[in-house]
This record gives C-alpha cells, sequence and structure tokens, in this order.
C-alpha cells in the first residue's frame, strides 16, 4: 500500500496582507504531478485544507478544481479531515454523495468513526479518519464526563477502535493535533513553554493557532502504538513523533518567518505484506520564497547583492545601519516588490554577534576569529584579496613574536 501523506493546506491563507492562493495553486500543481509519477493508493490531508471557516470564494473553487482532478483524472483516492481551521459542517457537506467517487472527508466528531478499507495485493487496510473536534464536543457526543482535555479524548477514541481492530490486517489513523512522547499530558504541567521553537519535543511555527489553554491540547503519542502508521497534521514542520510510524507532513508552504529555513513537501508512506512501514520525502518547490535578508540598506538595494536572488521572494529586512534612514521600506519595495516587513538589528543582537566568537575560541585560528569579528561588526564576509592580506599581517606579527 503506498499513500501520500500531506497536510495544512490553508488554501485561502493570507500573510501580512498578501494573498497566499497563486502561491498555493502553483504548488498543488506539483502535488498533481506528484501524484502521477507516484500512482499512489491514496492521498491523504490531515487537516485544514481551508485557513478559515469560512474561505473565500477563490479558494473553494481552487481546492475544488483540485479534488476534481485528483479523482477524475487520476481516479485516485482522496481521505481527508476537518483541522482546527476548517468548518466542520462546511466539511461534511455532500459527503455521502462524494464517498461514491473516492472523496472520503471526515468533517464532524461523531461517535462512529469514519473508517475507510483500501485494499493492496495483500489485503485490506483501514484508515480512521478523525476530525479535530474540542474535548467538550467529544464528551457531548460520547456522553462521558471524564473527558476534559485533548488527550483524554483521543484515549477514549482509540479504546473505541482498538475494540473492533483486526490484528491481522493494517491499521493507518489520520488525527490533527499536537502529539507528542515528551511530556505525560496527564501530569498535569503547563507545557506551552516554548524554547528555541520547540514545545515538548515538537518543533512549532508562528504560523500555528493554538488549540487551548495551559498544556490541555497535548496528546500522549503512546495511544497510536495500535497503528502501523499515523498520519499528523496541525504542526507546519515535517517531523516524526517517536519514530517513522508517527510523522507530521507539515505544510505545503511557508506561511511565517519561523518557516524560512524550512524545505516544504509531502511524505509518501509505503506499508509493506507485514505493515512494515518505509517513508521518503518529496520536495516542493515554491513560487516565491519567504527569506530574510540583512545587512546595511544601500547595499540591499545594490544590483550587486540582489542580482542573484528572486526579488519577488517575500523577504524580511533586518537593517544593520547605524545612523538615520529616510523611508527604507519605499526603497526595499522599489527592489523586493513583496517585501512584508522590516525592522533595525537590536544592540543585543549585535552584542550577541560580537561575542560569538567566544564560543570554542580556543580550538579556532587566529584568521577564523578575525572572520567571525570583522562579519560581526561589518555584516559582510571578508573577500578572498582581504583574507590573504590579513593572513599575512598575521604570519608577520607571529614571527615578530617568536
Amino acid at each position: 500500500m503506498k499513500f501520500i501523506h500531506t497536510g495544512d493546506w490553508h488554501i485561502g491563507k493570507i500573510v501580512n496582507e498578501f494573498s497566499m492562493l497563486e502561491d498555493q495553486r502553483f504548488v498543488l500543481n506539483q502535488l498533481i504531478n506528484i501524484i502521477e509519477e507516484e500512482r499512489p493508493n491514496a492521498l491523504v490531508i490531515a487537516g485544514d485544507l481551508y485557513d478559515r471557516s469560512i474561505p473565500p470564494v477563490e479558494a473553494v473553487e481552487l481546492l475544488d478544481d483540485i479534488f476534481s482532478r485528483i479523482l477524475l483524472e487520476l481516479n485516485v483516492p482522496i481521505l481527508a479531515i476537518a483541522g482546527n481551521h476548517d468548518s466542520a459542517e462546511r466539511l461534511s457537506f455532500a459527503s455521502n454523495i462524494l464517498t461514491k467517487h473516492g472523496l472520503h472527508i471526515a468533517g464532524t466528531f461523531s461517535s462512529e468513526i469514519k473508517r475507510v478499507v483500501l485494499e493492496d495485493e495483500f489485503g485490506p487496510v483501514n484508515f480512521y479518519l478523525v476530525p479535530y473536534a474540542d474535548p467538550k464536543e467529544v464528551r457531548h457526543i460520547y456522553k462521558d464526563e471524564e473527558i476534559s482535555s485533548h488527550d483524554i479524548a483521543m484515549r477514549k477514541v482509540v479504546e473505541r477502535l482498538k475494540q473492533n481492530m483486526k490484528a491481522d490486517e493494517k491499521h493507518v489513523m489520520v488525527a490533527h493535533g499536537y502529539i507528542t512522547f515528551m511530556a505525560d499530558p496527564e501530569e498535569g504541567r503547563d507545557e506551552n513553554i516554548i524554547i528555541d521553537g520547540e514545545r515538548s519535543g515538537l518543533k512549532i511555527c508562528d504560523s500555528e493557532r493554538p488549540l487551548s489553554i495551559g498544556g490541555s491540547d497535548l496528546i500522549s503519542g503512546k495511544y497510536f502504538d495500535c497503528f502501523n502508521y499515523t498520519a499528523l497534521g496541525h504542526l507546519h514542520s515535517r517531523q516524526k513523533v517517536g519514530s517513522e510510524r508517527m510523522r507530521y507532513s507539515g505544510s505545503l508552504l511557508k506561511y511565517s518567518l519561523s518557516e524560512a529555513n524550512h524545505i516544504k513537501g509531502v511524505t509518501i508512506v509505503n506499508l509493506d505484506r507485514n505493515g512494515e512501514v518505509t517513508t521518503a520525502f518529496k520536495a516542493l518547490n515554491s513560487r516565491r520564497d519567504i527569506r530574510i535578508i540583512k545587512g546595511p540598506l544601500n547595499e540591499l538595494i545594490s544590483p550587486s547583492v540582489y542580482s542573484c536572488d528572486n526579488v519577488e521572494d517575500y523577504v524580511y529586512a533586518v537593517l544593520t545601519d547605524e545612523g538615520e534612514l529616510v523611508d527604507p521600506i519605499s526603497k526595499l519595495r522599489a527592489v523586493y516588490p513583496n517585501i512584508m516587513g522590516l525592522r533595525r538589528e537590536t544592540l543585543t543582537e549585535k552584542e550577541l554577534s560580537r561575542t560569538s566568537a567566544a564560543a570554542g575560541h580556543n580550538t579556532k585560528s587566529k584568521l577564523e576569529l578575525f572572520e567571525e569579528f570583522y562579519g560581526a561588526i561589518v555584516g559582510r564576509q571578508l573577500s578572498e584579496d582581504r583574507l590573504d592580506i590579513i593572513s599575512e599581517v598575521i604570519e608577520a606579527v607571529e614571527k615578530e613574536a617568536m
């Protein structure tokens, strides 16, 4: 069984007043090309198809076009769930009719989890589609007052599923939320602390919407041991949770500055005869990148600097100038029409940069230390010619000191 795991499309998203619709169309066309090449048994979308509960008409039209091509032209079934950004009711509309054409959508949470059975050459593979739901909603539907958090709600869901799971068949879970092995949600600790872009072992991004306050949105990864593979959505950074058997596919595009260094794409999942999992990553090329540019204003708008880059990218500028600047945003926009913002480098950042050479200084040569010092003060690297001159000066000084 081969299927493509993706999620967090956020069609219709606006980032810093820029519509991402055409960028999304560009990358979704690449997804269709990947489906044509890979010929998977299914496409799995782990939530957040839209960016908001009432998407713009253009977003609905784009999703309709992409789904129609995948279902009708490529004949590949689509298995999707609602995420916390989606309107569960809107995604569920006409789902019974669409199922006949291979579109399986779990929008609203119900007491009976939607199960889709696909056949491969080794037998049935069961896909369990668990849409995002608030714990209060699950408590009401299950009539279980014990359910007070996302963790308990998911535990109850899996316990019910396990009652009818056959040991000799393969099982795949599709879910949306914060799933981790790094913290035990039942301990009741505040796990909203973010250190170096991580929360409880999960890489997080600025574009992700919190699901609750006080750590009650964390879900233990141990509940999913009964599944051959768990396809997760919500986190925009692609990552595994514990092993290759549980993964976040990440978003299709960069939606915040915190994702500037991400490589976006989709996960190709293969289940063998015994249900063992292997995964592969297929990168997607964006129409415009989101990236940071840094340096003095006049240098950033110099042709010698920007001529090698795509000036159509979405850029954030960090200006290192010391003195007064007159209308820097207009000057930058004349070169980078899709600039999303700018800021001045703070004194703290400069001091951190200037003292960074202290780390490991005992193992660095005098030339390496000078290179770091020069870069921190001036904001750019030494040229090869100047490196040769500095090297000669250092060598001469060392000879005199002998």
